[in-house]
């Protein structure tokens, strides 16, 4: 028999009981439909978590190299001779420049005759955020002008000087700059928990553009973002200007957003084959329905049999039948998953991505507990006796 003609003999067999076809088919849809459901949705959270996460509009990736000091008195771990060796040497896989975005930092202060390590912030504007209790606050004009004054805290100025009223106007030297004590104040603010805010231009001798401890590289397209920043590093290592008083790190970017979309994946697979168990509970559905139709049609394959149908043309129409309920199942669960996904997906913050991969998914997954669940009835049948049909 042609496979045309045991197609459409198939398809009349089906059609004789539309109710169970349409029940058995049912099963198919909803497992299906939650899978596509889920892995759509997964596909949205990845694009839009790696979109946030990606270095540049355009998609180039980026990495940070950072500088950690051995000991608190130490300069800027980038200076512009670092900067310009970087440049020079690797400027064709990466743009690179200094960045220093630390603004709260350990040092040395000098205040009276005594030195010892301290916590300050760093301001590049105007702070309002905490209470003055003596003396007036960091102007944006002493910013702008690099004014060398300072805010002390409440509790370092009682301890230093006995009271707030007394460290106004005194001198506090740190890393070779004398500044003026302009105000006391008092926070509950963790940035302001330090014992001096100063104007971060002129903590910086100004040149924060040329000097800092972080330097971010962007990657051209095509360049291997691992192996470069693990070569930057190493060159800096050995000739950094600071390399003998502190190490160089770096913070591979590309290297994260690959594991969080490792994670994703991983997640979105697991979560599918919770979802998939409905697949499996659908084809015992086929199975049962099929073991029902072949004895059912115990006559029909007895009159095949003796009109000189073989056993294999037999297992192949049955089989045939499982196939088509479980592949229009799955068709028709790839559409409603699709809809729920994108109708779920308006009231989140991300969209739902459908791929052509999620289609064959739903094909070859139905197709495949078609032939599955299909098998072991039409074996059934094609290994039925003539004998004992007529008897």
């Amino acid at each position: 028999m042609q496979f045309w003609e045991l197609f459409k003999t198939s398809w009349l067999s089906l059609r004789t009981n539309p109710r169970r076809s349409l029940l058995t088919i049912f099963g198919i849809v909803v497992g299906i439909a939650a899978v596509i459901t889920i892995i759509s949705l997964g596909n949205g959270v990845k694009k839009k978590m790696l979109s946030e996460l990606q270095a540049t509009s355009t998609g180039k990736q980026t990495t940070e190299i950072d500088y950690y000091s051995n000991n608190s008195t130490a300069a800027m771990g980038f200076n512009h001779q670092d900067l310009e060796k970087i440049k020079g040497k690797f400027s064709k896989v990466a743009n690179i420049k200094v960045n220093n975005p630390v603004h709260r930092v350990t040092t040395t202060a000098l205040v009276g005759n005594q030195a010892a390590n301290t916590r300050i912030t760093l301001l590049k504007k105007p702070a309002a955020d905490f209470k003055l209790l003596a003396g007036r606050k960091i102007t944006a004009d002493d910013l702008a002008v690099a004014n060398p004054v300072a805010l002390i805290s409440e509790k370092t100025a009682k301890k230093q000087y006995g009271s707030s009223s007394n460290a106004l106007g005194t001198a506090v030297e740190i890393k070779h700059i004398s500044y003026r004590v302009v105000g006391v104040y008092r926070s509950n603010k963790s940035r302001y928990k330090v014992s001096f805010l100063l104007p971060k231009r002129v903590f910086y001798q100004q040149n924060t553009l040329d000097n800092g401890n972080t330097i971010k590289m962007t990657f051209n397209h095509g360049a291997n973002v691992s192996q470069e920043s693990k070569q930057v590093v190493k060159y800096l290592k050995k000739h950094g200007s600071q390399h003998k008083q502190g190490s160089y790190e770096y913070f591979d970017i590309g290297s994260m957003l690959k594991s969080v979309a490792k994670v994703i994946d991983a997640l979105t697979v697991f979560i599918s084959a919770i979802a998939g168990i409905s697949l499996f509970i659908a084809g015992i559905g086929v199975m049962n329905m099929m073991y029902t139709s072949v004895a059912e049609r115990t006559q029909e394959i007895g009159i095949r049999l003796a009109v000189g149908a073989q056993p294999r043309t037999i297992m192949l129409q049955f089989l045939l039948e499982a196939v088509m309920l479980t592949v229009t199942g799955g068709l028709l669960g790839f559409l409603l998953g699709v809809g729920l996904a994108k109708g779920i997906s308006l009231a989140l913050p991300f969209k739902a991505v459908v791929t052509f991969s999620s289609f064959l998914l739903a094909f070859g997954v139905s197709a495949l507990v078609g032939i599955l669940f299909g098998l072991l009835p039409a074996k059934q049948a094609a290994n039925k006796n003539l004998i004992d049909i007529l008897r």
